[in-house]
């Protein structure tokens, strides 16, 4: 049996995928990591617990297959996008702890930019907003912070990467420093037009070019494995950030095709074709993958909180033991009570990219309790898909698909997705498959090895599992997304 072996490097937890030649799936191993919070709105993860993580995942699915490394024709990555590591080139070790997508510490920095009139240019190279969120400020903020960092940078003894890019270089023992055009087109420093790296953006976030990986396909040669590392050398032949990744699990290859994955954010994306797309709209322009040296490009809107919010609800409030209970509770929850949940946790992402912004609930009473507020939160994840939705509609002026596929770990809340296609009065889809974004890396590193069909072979054997048809009366639609835009509203206008 030849396998495929997908690495899943994710916001909460690391996880290894070992995929049969047809794309089911052989065994799964994963493992949860520390999330650090050294002060509000910062969010850290410590690359050697992440790395661990990984190494004992991959090792756990081959046990469990009763596979070897020669066993397995190729790995593909996955990963969290925008989390910035730079480490030492002559030890691996990183220099201070990776800094987390939801990450806000630079939000100053973004506004002195925004402030003195560079966002435009950013966003007509970058396809992106001057915005926390990305890498380019993390990088500038840690060689600001650790001591000697800058000077390090300047005679080229450190290396920056997103996930992805830490774990080629721990999995090739430093061989190969290199990213795939998905991940380099999310750091604030990528010509998307080109698909390099840009001089101009790296001068005026003084980002040193000897940190940068090179740039490659997201079905390339990245080098093979340490052979000690799973007992023989793997060759590693596809990369690309977990939304890109999730976009082509689910076979979004025609332009107008639509997904939006749900973990502990979510994000919607539209495949727009050959050329870039500028927004009007506040979304992001950026590569949906990479292939032959081909760029296709999406169009993106990104919410900072969606399955955070249950969490929350876990975590922070303690009215809830799993994840799983809310959708019970939801669907018990009183009528009429209009309790609106705006999680903006750690600032609001598209459409209103408000990096400031705090979260707040509305239409609170004496008689509210669990059962609403999980319904709150779930409401909030639908509420926000629609913001997205609409501003996509607006942008992308050639006819879009009406149906949105969607994956992710909430997409098995049937209340929730019910929800969704209410507030959307659209069809939604969840497929046969649920984690596309893994499904995605392997196909793409069984692309490269010749184990995995073309693009268009791939998508004619997608399949839904179910769909989600709109149900709820439309006075009822409006006056919920009239609330949720209400809420919205004077949560920004706290600023």
């Amino acid at each position: 049996m030849t396998f495929i072996l997908a690495i899943d490097q994710g916001t909460t937890s690391s996880r290894a995928i070992l995929f049969r030649p047809d794309l089911t799936v052989a065994a799964v191993a994963q493992r949860e990591f520390t999330q650090h919070y050294p002060a509000s709105g910062w969010v850290e993860h410590d690359p050697e617990e992440i790395w661990a993580t990984v190494v004992a995942t991959l090792r756990a699915v081959l046990a469990q297959a009763g596979a070897t490394a020669a066993d397995v024709a190729a790995i593909g990555i996955t990963n969290q996008r925008e989390t910035t590591v730079i480490w030492d080139r002559a030890s691996g070790a990183a220099i201070h702890n990776a800094i987390v997508w939801q990450d806000r510490r630079t939000a100053d920095a973004c506004a002195r930019l925004a402030a003195a009139g560079h966002e435009p240019r950013v966003a007509a190279i970058t396809g992106l907003r001057l915005d926390p969120y990305f890498s380019a400020t993390k990088i500038a903020w840690i060689l600001d912070h650790v001591d000697g960092a800058r000077a390090r940078a300047g005679r080229g003894e450190l290396a920056f990467g997103t996930i992805d890019s830490f774990l080629l270089w721990r999995l090739t023992a430093g061989r190969v420093h290199a990213t795939d055009a998905t991940n380099a087109s999310r750091t604030l420093l990528c010509d998307i037009a080109s698909g390099d790296w840009s001089d101009e953006m790296l001068a005026l976030f003084d980002v040193p070019r000897s940190l940068l990986p090179e740039i490659r396909d997201c079905a390339a040669d990245f080098g093979a494995t340490e052979p000690g590392l799973l007992g023989g050398a793997v060759a590693i032949a596809g990369i690309a950030g977990d939304q890109q990744a999730a976009l082509i699990g689910q076979a979004c290859f025609a332009p107008g095709m639509m997904k939006s994955t749900y973990g502990t954010g979510c994000f919607a994306l539209i495949n727009t074709g050959a050329e870039p797309v500028p927004s009007t709209n506040r979304l992001l322009t950026t590569i949906a993958y990479q292939l032959a040296g081909k760029r296709t490009y999406a169009l993106e809107g990104a919410i900072f909180i969606a399955g955070a919010a249950v969490q929350w609800l876990r975590d922070g409030l303690g009215i809830i033991k799993s994840a799983a209970e809310t959708e019970a509770l939801a669907a018990v929850a009183d009528p009429a009570q209009d309790v609106v949940l705006v999680p903006a946790f750690v600032g609001l992402g598209a459409p209103h990219w408000d990096a400031e912004c705090r979260g707040a609930l509305y239409g609170l009473t004496r008689a509210t309790g669990p059962r609403e507020l999980a319904r709150a939160a779930l409401e909030s994840v639908g509420f926000q898909t629609r913001d997205l939705i609409e501003a996509m509609k607006a942008d992308w002026r050639a006819p879009a698909e009406t149906v949105l596929r969607v994956d992710g770990g909430m997409v098995a809340s049937n209340w929730t997705m019910q929800f969704l296609a209410d507030i959307l009065d659209a069809p939604v889809d969840r497929p046969g498959f649920a984690e596309t974004t893994a499904l995605g890396a392997a196909y793409l590193a069984g692309l490269r090895v010749g184990l995995c069909p073309p693009p268009d072979r791939f998508a004619a054997g997608w399949r839904v599992e179910r769909r989600f048809s709109p149900s709820m009366p439309a006075g009822t639609r409006a006056a919920k997304y009239a609330a949720w835009r209400d809420a919205v509203a004077r949560t920004l206008s706290r600023d």
